[in-house]
């Protein structure tokens, strides 16, 4: 690297700036505080799902412990570095903090990006737009480095949309909006309702779909659709699904044992099998689909889907209606 270049890149890596990549500036964007030089760090593995809002503390340090003074970064198609300084100071034992913005299939194909992930210790997947990461990173560089991260027992973690692209199956959002589940229960094969499968592997996460921002956004009537078409697929007989509601965050140790962090519940939705009507418009009816609600403090098990804490109740879609078996009716 010529000498000028190379004290360019020195003095942009320092200060945090975006440092520019010849024909692809305006594409892919890198962030870094801290040392320049990467760390080679000893990891423990674990998984962060955090449900969307306001950002939990809590969930951050504990990835961080696992890095044990590594390299942090965070991945995403669209936003800023915005991240760097808000974990930098919950985690100053880091050995750097950066940002990815990797924004287009030809960004997530540069050999340079592939480098950027392997050499982190963990990796975060921001929010945003979850149909982003599925049109633009399938298939390239970075699933396959995001798959190897994972594999080599390091930790990772995502929110909201984020936290969408890591179960096995995934609501894609691939429509020009998100579903709601009065639009889902209608008809849960309406246009809005778009999935992918196998993202990236989490080994405790096979066989369940995420679903993010949860009580406040109303979710459980699409997340109940989207068992319907898991199962519908022929993807499971039995489909599951991890849902986490806002500035919440579940932290799953190697074993899969997930803690329940910040503010609100993560609940554990499990269907006894085939829906009774789950077809293309036609009003949902899906009968005794199994509810743990789980707060703060509380573990459940992901990985042999058990667990003792929390309250369970059933919830029924009955030709598009959603209702509760708990006292007064809540979903939630």
């Amino acid at each position: 690297m010529p000498r000028l270049l190379a004290a360019l890149t020195t003095t942009l890596l320092a200060c945090g700036c975006a440092l520019p990549v010849p024909a692809l500036a305006a594409k892919k964007t890198y962030f870094r505080v801290g040392n320049l030089a990467d760390a080679a760090a000893v990891t423990t593995a674990g998984t962060v799902l955090m449900g969307g809002s306001t950002d939990v503390d809590e969930a951050f340090q504990w990835l961080c412990d696992r890095a044990t003074g590594g390299d942090f970064l965070v991945v995403r198609a669209t936003g800023t570095d915005a991240y760097n300084p808000y974990v930098q100071a919950l985690c100053p034992g880091l050995n750097s903090m950066a940002t990815l913005i990797i924004s287009s299939a030809k960004a997530a194909n540069v050999p340079s990006v592939r480098e950027t992930i392997a050499n982190a210790e963990v990796v975060w997947i921001a929010g945003g737009d979850q149909s982003d990461y599925i049109t633009e990173w399938t298939g390239t560089a970075v699933q396959e480095a995001l798959n190897q991260h994972v594999a080599a027992g390091k930790p990772i973690g995502g929110t909201s949309a984020g936290l969408a692209v890591l179960t096995q199956f995934v609501y894609s959002a691939l429509g020009s909006k998100g579903i709601t589940s009065a639009e889902a229960l209608a008809d849960p094969y309406n246009r809005y309702n778009t999935f992918a499968r196998d993202f990236v592997y989490v080994a405790n996460l096979q066989g369940a779909i995420g679903d993010t921002h949860f009580a406040a956004r109303d979710r459980m009537g699409r997340t109940v659709s989207f068992l319907c078409r898991i199962h519908a697929n022929g993807w499971s007989a039995q489909p599951r699904a991890i849902a986490v509601s806002e500035e919440t965050a579940l932290l799953i140790d190697a074993r899969g044992v997930g803690k329940v962090v910040g503010t609100n519940n993560a609940y554990f939705i499990d269907a006894p099998g085939a829906p009774q009507v789950c077809a293309p418009g036609l009003p949902l009816t899906y009968r005794n689909v199994a509810v743990r609600r789980v707060g703060v403090g509380a573990s459940f098990n992901v990985a042999d889907w058990k667990g003792s804490a929390g309250t369970t109740y059933t919830v029924t879609a009955e030709a598009g209606v959603l209702s509760s078996s708990q006292p007064g009716g809540s979903a939630y």
